[in-house]
């Protein structure tokens, strides 16, 4: 394996852990809340909990490019897996909700770094092709989000919720140390790509708005669909404690289809615009998401398939649009700005989703907000342009000239 190839799989992996370590709470949370146990016996107040999480997680994205600037990516990288770990590693031992909270708050904190300086590193990687390798990564960080349920329900029937955080955590501190002795290539010089071409203002503006407009909602809906997964699956298919597994594994099913998908849209992208791509999957997000609201039995499992599928492909897609249209020496910085707005957006989603579960006792009005939500996704994806220089970079250079579309 080159030592670009093993660097790849290096960010790859640590898409994953980001992803995992930040869902492992809505699984763990069905079998911490019991009576008499040390976090009562509520869901919501719980899961609650992640929220300072979620919180730093988005605050902490702005700076890192400007920390990348001053301290380079791969001690920030190697602060992201041994931190990650180490926090998920104390969560493990937390005594009480404050401690599991400050310990959270710190998965939030390293976990912070990732998407600004991963996704910065693998797209100069990519060269002028990222689609695929976008792609690519996104299955990963997919991987992440598909397997905490899963694993993390099987560990907490089998085990205690304490083992449910204490393994990754190990596992992620393991490749920490793998990753400090891993030399770093890379960079502009790198890339072997053509110069980024001088595309037009108000184009570059246009996208940027749409750009910083998805993130806000598909931020909230993003986040708040994979932490009401799990107890949707339980309430809706699952709903005895000794079932704790099947919900896991119901709601990898369904988090599986946003994986094939976003390996799907990675390969479509490089060879359609982007528009073209992203308008066909918002349009499905809103009604699938306002079904899924009030369905029941085993027509749950497609219907959140199909969300899962535009949610996840629509993440592929967004992070194209900054490799497209923003150009190197500006893309950390849009990275973090990006991931910023979105995970604000993600950061209310905890709450959100606690709130209206105790209110009502179901997840159904949650849903029907997402899918309100979903709605401005979609007026995202009409109002984005459809430029067939995406595709061909040396014909903007004739269209400077002409009024933007």
């Amino acid at each position: 394996m080159t030592p670009a190839a093993r660097q790849i799989v290096f960010i790859n992996t640590a898409h994953t852990f980001t992803h995992y370590s930040l869902l492992i709470l809505p699984t763990a949370v069905l079998a911490m809340a019991a009576p008499g146990g040390l976090f009562g016996e509520a869901y919501g107040p719980i899961l609650a909990l992640a929220t300072g999480m979620f919180v730093l997680y988005g605050l902490l994205s702005l700076p890192q490019g400007w920390l990348a600037q001053r301290v380079g990516r791969k001690p920030l990288m190697t602060a992201f897996f041994l931190g990650t770990g180490l926090c998920l590693i104390a969560s493990a031992f937390a005594p009480g909700p404050w401690i599991l909270a400050a310990t959270l708050g710190g998965v939030g904190v390293f976990t912070a770094i990732y998407h600004p300086i991963g996704t910065t590193m693998l797209v100069e990687a990519a060269g002028d092709k990222p689609g695929r390798s976008i792609g690519v990564n996104g299955v990963f960080g997919n991987i992440g989000v598909a397997l905490a349920p899963v694993v993390t329900a099987f560990m907490a029937a089998q085990f205690s919720w304490r083992a449910a955080f204490l393994v990754p955590g190990l596992l992620c501190t393991v490749v920490g140390l793998l990753w400090v002795r891993t030399p770093i290539v890379g960079g502009p010089a790198h890339r072997g790509a053509r110069p980024f071409p001088t595309i037009p203002r108000a184009l570059v503006r246009r996208a940027v708005l749409v750009l910083m407009l998805i993130a806000a909602s598909s931020g909230l809906v993003f986040n708040a669909f994979t932490l009401l997964l799990p107890k949707l699956m339980q309430e809706r298919l699952a709903d005895t404690p000794n079932l704790l597994p099947v919900v896991g594994a119901l709601a990898f099913l369904a988090t599986l289809c946003g994986a094939l998908t976003q390996f799907t849209v990675g390969r479509l992208i490089d060879k359609h615009t982007l528009k073209r791509v992203f308008l066909p999957i918002s349009m499905v997000l809103a009604p699938a998401m306002a079904a899924l609201s009030v369905a029941q039995g085993w027509l749950v499992l497609p219907l959140a398939g199909a969300v899962a599928a535009s949610i996840f492909g629509q993440v592929t897609v967004n992070e194209t649009m900054a490799a497209r249209y923003i150009s190197p020496e500006l893309r950390a910085r849009i990275y973090s700005v990006r991931f910023f707005v979105g995970f604000l957006g993600a950061a209310a989603s905890a709450p959100v989703v606690s709130f209206l579960h105790e209110r009502t006792g179901n997840l159904t009005a949650v849903t029907l907000v997402l899918a309100a939500f979903s709605v401005v996704t979609l007026a995202c994806a009409l109002f984005f342009p459809d430029r067939k220089e995406e595709l061909a970079p040396e014909l903007w250079a004739e269209a400077l000239p002409v009024a933007a579309e």
